[in-house]
């Protein structure tokens, strides 16, 4: 039997919609309001679902140990910065859906060294505005 649990987090971030590769006015044209010289930023929540076998304690995984992952990998590095600054995005324009699959890497890398729990990432969501949300998964696409 596996059982999934899912837990949320909040960190706020900044960022420009820019590519070096494209013309500024390819960038206006494809990023929009996004594409501002100055930012812009969001207040990010972030939804880490992991799944696995119910343990003997009743859990699929630990909350402590997850919180700390997500807190290690996530909100130390990301909360309060520019994201066009992080070296996760030298060579990637920092939308969020390049920000979803990067922190699905931290983690997914994380908890695999660790060996914490029995369980595994399955997904991450991240809603970037009331309007918008952005979901990267392990599962294959059909």
């Amino acid at each position: 039997m596996k059982a999934h649990l899912s837990r949320r987090y909040r960190f706020s971030a900044s960022h420009r919609l820019h590519s070096e590769q494209m013309s500024d006015a390819e960038n206006r044209a494809t990023y929009g309001k996004c594409n501002n010289p100055h930012g812009h930023g969001h207040n990010y929540v972030l939804e880490v679902t992991v799944g696995g076998p119910v343990d003997k304690n009743g859990m699929v995984c630990n909350l402590s140990d997850l919180d700390a992952c997500v807190h290690r990998q996530v909100v130390t590095k990301f909360d309060l910065e520019n994201l066009n600054m992080r070296e996760e995005f030298t060579d990637t324009v920092p939308t969020t859906e390049n920000l979803c699959t990067v922190i699905f890497d931290l983690l997914n890398q994380d908890i695999l060294k660790r060996k914490f729990t029995q369980a595994h990432l399955e997904r991450v969501r991240l809603e970037e505005t009331m309007m918008n949300a952005f979901e990267f998964s392990n599962y294959e696409i059909r």
